[in-house]
């Protein structure tokens, strides 16, 4: 008689239990799948594309700048030979002697009434007028023409 007494003692424990079990209430939910990227979900997805694109335009000219600023670079390397600066030292010189030969003619002690020079394939005339004014005239390669003229008394310093 002891196993049905602990055989009934243990059914009503099952069923106790099984009844709290089945008193409680189940709350569940319906299980749903949603891609987290807006590409395959939908959502915002033309913000997404937008973003994709700013970004990719952003890499496209960051690229471009690098390569102006390595021409850049290149460039003043360049120039900055030598024999650039060599060069542009001695055309320095040379126009300051020319014009320094041409103010010379103008102004200085042995005055000419008139004068040419062709420089760079560009002639410049030049012609003291009654004492009072210097015409210059300037003819460039394909045949125009410059004039300036400069009164001589109305200079002070």
């Amino acid at each position: 008689m002891k196993s049905s007494t602990t055989f009934t003692l243990i059914l009503y424990w099952y069923v106790a239990i099984l009844l709290l079990i089945l008193n409680l209430e189940i709350h569940a939910d319906t299980l749903s799948f949603k891609f987290k990227s807006p590409s395959f979900s939908g959502l915002n997805t033309s913000s997404h594309y937008l973003t994709i694109d700013s970004q990719e335009a952003s890499r496209r000219q960051a690229v471009k700048d690098e390569i102006e600023a390595y021409k850049d670079e290149l460039a003043r390397d360049a120039s900055n030979t030598t024999l650039a600066r060599f060069i542009r030292n001695l055309e320095s010189r040379i126009y300051a002697q020319l014009s320094r030969q041409m103010v010379e003619g103008l102004f200085g002690e042995d005055k000419k009434e008139s004068g040419s020079l062709t420089l760079e394939g560009n002639k410049i005339e030049y012609e003291v007028i009654e004492n009072e004014t210097i015409t210059l005239t300037i003819t460039d390669e394909s045949g125009g023409t410059t004039t300036i003229t400069v009164p001589i008394g109305d200079f002070t310093f």
